[in-house]
């Protein structure tokens, strides 16, 4: 067993959340639960009666009947809650006071930006009358934003109306975000005339032009000056201006009732085999999931303020937004970590007096890797550090621990943009053991198999599979009505049984240890990124004949690596490299960018002619080939044996 590197107080655990739960189900269902293990025992075995006294406890809003919780807890199809309607902003804003500060929204040029839970509303109401005329129920909102407080205006303005949310960040290339609201079909784009990122500013006047002409379902566009100089909105095609046309207003919101199963976010797979999937995420199922996390696992409550470093084109910046829903501050952050420091960035912690930061390996390592004295910067605030993106090295912990602060709640935390929340993540009443994740999510009934489908034993390595139906399921994939592609994303490896795509080992303590993925989705910082999107760009150089791009584990983090054949004998040089991955860039996002540029003489492939991008993932990460006889020209496989 792993050295435990933390212990939580007994006054911290008596006065979380989770103890108040344990306590309450306790007394409701005549139950003994004496510790987490126990309670996560009863949601697996029970998950009808744990969910609806979930809902009963954190009081959420809602009407008609709990009863049935879940028609169907296998996958074959969304059965939760088919009797109960809600509205996600209703919840998100009913309980914070209106003088208590809603959004922090802070820039990397320290330009800060405080808006109370009243401004809040009243953004909200005056948006909701600017859209209402294109966004009822069911239709698609996009933000083409930065992580600013219009973004969260513009989510919750939509989700009032019952309408649909989708976003992707401003560092993406035309085809990128193209390739998903061409797909997503949203009637507005709310977007930025530009944004900022280590310390250049970077107009979108173009790239905005370019997505309103290509995807013809936007009849509006609404732009925000990010600057505050003037932007003449004019110069987007079927642009307004915000300031000019929302309008603040002291009024009640109007809620659209939607059913429990109703679409509330389309999210993005990375794209691996292609145009990148679209999985549509329920209102209640996300809505009860992420009060699950925030308030149980990470112990959020009205008086906490809480930040996680991410941008509007990952699943964390919803996650995020969702802990509006316990009145506390949340801390936007626009901009780059280190800029003009990575010490000014930490600072926040001290500045805004977080209780809660969230962060990735990545990040920590780059901070380390600074050494910048963390001892001048008061830490007292803080509870919680939250990290994700990649697995959280052991060393990375004895890192937090040694330097940062001793008493502290160090939760990695691991799931994804399929699930809008955790399988694995913390809890306020267990111990930290160095380099483990320290819980199962409640509700989620997760286990490891082998690759016949056979649960393995503690702390043999396997893969993450989830043996039945929960809340924060995807219901559908757009343009997917036979249910084909979603079923082969997650059900096609082991029948009836969610198979995520991670190689983990569940630990003797229950908590778990995440080895890297199964699959060929790259996760660079903890941003998805599939390879078609960057296939799409080598296919269009003239002296590439062919390509394979993978992920290499380095510090806790992935790199991106890319493998190249070139054609006719050319032998690539610095300056090609360059040019490959300035294509890259320019046409993708900077996260897109491949780490190193390598020339191989070949690649290898299946005897159906695909691309062996897990073979070559395996190779260049130390680990042996299981099945040498299903590659067609197994001779490629020594060019990457030696990486």
């Amino acid at each position: 067993m792993n050295k435990i590197l933390y212990t939580p107080s007994s006054e911290r655990i008596q006065s979380s959340n989770m103890m108040e739960f344990i306590r309450q189900i306790n007394k409701s269902q005549g139950l003994d639960c004496k510790s987490y293990h126990s309670l996560h025992k009863y949601s697996v075995d029970n998950p009808k009666s744990f969910w609806k006294e979930f809902v009963k406890f954190f009081d959420v809003d809602y009407s008609g009947d709990l009863e049935p919780v879940c028609t169907d807890l296998s996958f074959d199809t969304y059965g939760w809650f088919p009797k109960v309607k809600l509205n996600f902003a209703k919840n998100l804003l009913k309980n914070g006071r209106d003088v208590s500060i809603a959004l922090n929204s802070v820039r990397e040029n320290g330009q800060t930006q405080k808006i109370s839970y009243k401004d809040l509303k009243n953004t909200v109401a005056g948006l909701q009358e600017v859209i209402a005329p294109y966004i009822s129920k069911g239709d698609v909102l996009a933000g083409y934003m930065p992580n600013i407080a219009e973004t969260a205006a513009s989510m919750l303005a939509t989700t009032s109306l019952g309408g649909v949310f989708t976003s992707t960040s401003c560092d993406f290339g035309i085809e990128g975000v193209i390739d998903r609201f061409g797909q997503s079909r949203p009637k507005i784009l709310v977007t930025v005339s530009g944004y900022e990122y280590g310390g250049k500013y970077f107009d979108l006047t173009d790239k905005i032009n370019a997505v309103v002409e290509a995807v013809d379902s936007i009849e509006k566009v609404i732009v925000v000056d990010f600057k505050g100089e003037g932007f003449d909105a004019s110069s987007i095609h079927k642009g307004v201006s915000w300031s000019e046309v929302v309008k603040p207003v002291d009024k009640e919101i109007e809620y659209t009732e939607c059913d429990f199963a109703d679409p509330l976010y389309i999210m993005y797979s990375s794209g691996t085999t292609g145009k990148p999937k679209c999985i549509v995420h329920s209102i209640g199922g996300t809505l009860v999931n992420h009060i699950k996390e925030l308030g149980l696992h990470t112990d959020l409550k009205e008086d906490k303020s809480i930040f996680f470093f991410t941008t509007c084109g990952w699943m964390m910046w919803n996650w995020l937004v969702s802990s509006l829903y316990f009145g506390s501050t949340v801390v936007l952050y626009e901009g780059s970590p280190g800029f003009p420091t990575f010490g000014d960035f930490v600072s926040l912690i001290e500045k805004e007096q977080l209780n809660i930061f969230g962060t990735s390996p990545k990040f920590l390592k780059a901070l380390e890797d600074s050494n910048i004295d963390l001892s001048k910067y008061d830490m007292s605030s803080l509870e919680t550090i939250l990290s994700t993106g990649a697995p959280l090295l052991p060393e990375q912990f004895d890192y937090v621990y040694s330097k940062f602060k001793k008493d502290i709640q160090l939760s990695s935390i691991s799931g994804g943009t399929d699930i809008i929340g955790c399988f694995f993540l913390g809890n306020p009443i267990l111990p930290v053991f160095r380099g483990e994740l320290q819980c199962a999510g409640l509700g989620m009934d997760v286990t490891c198999f082998d690759s016949r489908g056979k649960k393995v034993d503690t702390g043999e390595e396997g893969e993450l599979v989830c043996l039945q139906s929960f809340p924060s399921r995807p219901i559908y994939f757009l343009n997917d009505d036979d249910g084909e592609r979603i079923n082969k994303a997650y059900f096609s490896e082991f029948k009836g049984v969610w198979h995520h795509g991670d190689f983990i080992k569940i630990t003797e303590g229950g908590g778990a240890m995440v080895l890297g993925r199964s699959d060929a989705t790259l996760n660079p910082g903890g941003v998805r990124i599939g390879t078609a999107e960057i296939y799409r760009q080598t296919e269009t150089i003239d002296f590439i004949e062919d390509s394979v791009c993978v992920g290499k584990s380095v510090d806790g983090d992935v790199e991106i690596w890319l493998f190249v054949v070139t054609k006719d004998g050319h032998e690539l040089t610095k300056e090609d490299c360059k040019f490959i991955k300035a294509r890259i860039r320019e046409n993708t996002t900077p996260r897109h960018m491949p780490r190193r540029v390598i020339q191989v003489k070949g690649i290898p492939y299946t005897r159906s002619g695909k691309k062996m991008e897990m073979a070559v993932s395996r190779l260049i990460n130390g680990r042996a080939l299981d099945n040498v006889q299903a590659v067609a020209n197994p001779e490629t496989l020594a060019y990457f044996e030696n990486f």
